[in-house]
């Protein structure tokens, strides 16, 4: 099955060398599943011509915001809109996630209250907790009419999102390791407040349960339609 990977950020230059770029974390995590991967920098103005160029799609995280005046955003927004009408399966992670919702009638924001860094426990529908990993100010704060909230967290109440077959985006980050955070708060340390980057640090070892959402997205987009 191929999955195109659009690109929407890239890993600190000086983590690039061990950690690889955004597409490479993904790859990592969904490896031995039957997985091809094709990725598209849509961050350098490369969307793909045709929805069907890929069997699903998979949207990474950046340091931009959904919100801010690049050009390549609305390309990529008109993509996503014809991708969903056509029924080729999204996955969305963290401005995944947000993108999609605001291609699609939802609203995104700066939160005001901060930055979620580090190990978060997040509680599905179904009352299972699980903890991932987590990096963004902003979220997701109106949900599209055709979006069901599977997932939250006491920091972002709209953390997971099921678009029936068509969808699935989440805010946390299955794809980052324990290592990789780590080294991440060191690169990106001046933009976070001390407390922070510290709380992160002294939990970033904790036990996390990442798999579960790649396993999720195995299923998703495997899933007959």
């Amino acid at each position: 099955m191929k999955i195109g990977i659009l690109q929407t950020g890239r890993t600190p230059a000086e983590l690039r060398d061990k950690h690889g770029d955004y597409d490479d974390l993904f790859k990592r995590l969904l490896d031995g599943r039957g997985f091809d991967f094709v990725t598209y920098p849509v961050l350098d103005g490369v969307i793909p011509e045709a929805v069907d160029e890929a069997d699903g799609w998979l949207i990474t995280g950046s340091k931009f915001g959904v919100y801010e005046g690049h050009d390549w955003l609305p390309p990529l927004e008109d993509f996503l809109r014809r991708t969903y009408c056509a029924g080729v399966p999204i996955v969305g992670v963290c401005f995944g996630h947000q993108i999609l919702a605001q291609a699609l009638g939802g609203k995104v924001e700066k939160f005001a209250g901060g930055w979620s860094v580090g190990p978060v426990d997040y509680t599905g529908a179904d009352g299972r907790r699980d903890r991932i990993m987590a990096w963004h100010q902003d979220q997701v704060t109106a949900v599209p009419a055709d979006a069901e909230v599977i997932g939250s967290s006491d920091f972002c109440a709209n953390a997971m999102l099921t678009y029936g077959n068509k969808a699935l985006t989440v805010q946390p980050h299955p794809e980052f390791t324990a290592e990789f955070l780590g080294d991440l708060i060191e690169a990106r340390r001046a933009i976070l407040p001390d407390h922070i980057a510290e709380g992160a640090m002294a939990r970033v070892n904790d036990p996390l349960t990442s798999r579960m959402l790649a396993d999720r997205f195995e299923t998703f987009f495997k899933k007959e339609r």
